[in-house]
């Protein structure tokens, strides 16, 4: 398998089961705290404007905007943002969803804040992340803030590394998983095979494997400056072993 043919892996692989498998893979109140971090970490203020790329099917939108911030949310899967949409329609929210890539983000949004959790920061090739990082401090005021969530740090990752997982079973999907490290090119290979009952669903998923060091130089390349390393919602600071990376960074 090439780079290139993995460059956009991302573009046909979230589809519905997939989703529904990471739908159930969080509780509720383990996305109340992230979003308490984001408020916290950031000094959003109230009715502060959100750009929550790769939302998937909303799950920090919708608590964002129930708590009253205006955000727009972009992911590549028409599915999960029809799930989203829905979502919304069924609380009254007014959420701006669209369906589009990391890679192309809308010029006519502006943000106090812009959000890329749930591992997404890793998806693109090194030169597709310098450039999306660059459009995010476009698309960023002054003033505002940045929050990358990145689980595949190699002070998370290669600690303890292990390229063996049981396969597990999530609202009603189970997925199976072969993995490999690929040590020339920094990057985690996930081979995935989702079944419901006789739905099955095959992909390979990517992540480039970065040093914290690595990431911070990124976003200060782009434009940003004032950056904080946190290990968890609860503000610990990030050091060797920490589960994920969350950095803030300001404009």
């Amino acid at each position: 398998m090439t780079t290139d043919s993995l460059s956009a892996w991302y573009a046909d692989f979230f589809t519905e089961l997939p989703n529904a498998f990471w739908r159930a893979a969080v509780p509720a109140e383990a996305t109340a705290a992230e979003v308490d971090f984001l408020q916290r970490a950031t000094g959003l203020p109230p009715g502060g404007r959100v750009l929550d790329v790769a939302c998937g099917s909303g799950r920090h939108a919708l608590v964002l905007a129930r708590r009253g911030h205006r955000v727009t949310g972009l992911d590549v899967s028409t599915e999960a943002v029809g799930f989203a949409r829905a979502a919304a329609a069924a609380e009254g929210l007014a959420l701006d969803l669209r369906v589009g890539d990391m890679r192309a983000l809308p010029a006519d949004v502006r943000a106090d804040l812009a959000i890329c959790m749930g591992n997404a920061f890793g998806y693109l090739d090194h030169e597709g992340t310098r450039a999306s990082l660059a459009d995010l401090a476009g698309l960023v005021v002054p003033g505002g803030a940045l929050v990358l969530d990145y689980a595949f740090a190699a002070e998370s990752l290669l600690p303890g590394l292990s390229l063996d997982e049981e396969p597990m079973t999530l609202g009603g999907v189970e997925a199976t998983q072969v993995n490999t490290y690929d040590a020339v090119d920094g990057r985690w290979l996930t081979e995935f095979t989702f079944r419901r009952g006789t739905e099955v669903h095959r992909g390979t998923s990517v992540q480039h494997v970065y040093t914290a060091a690595e990431v911070v130089r990124l976003v200060r390349g782009a434009g940003f400056g004032g950056v904080e390393l946190f290990g968890d919602p609860d503000g610990a600071p990030y050091a060797l072993g920490s589960p994920r990376l969350l950095l803030v960074a300001r404009r």
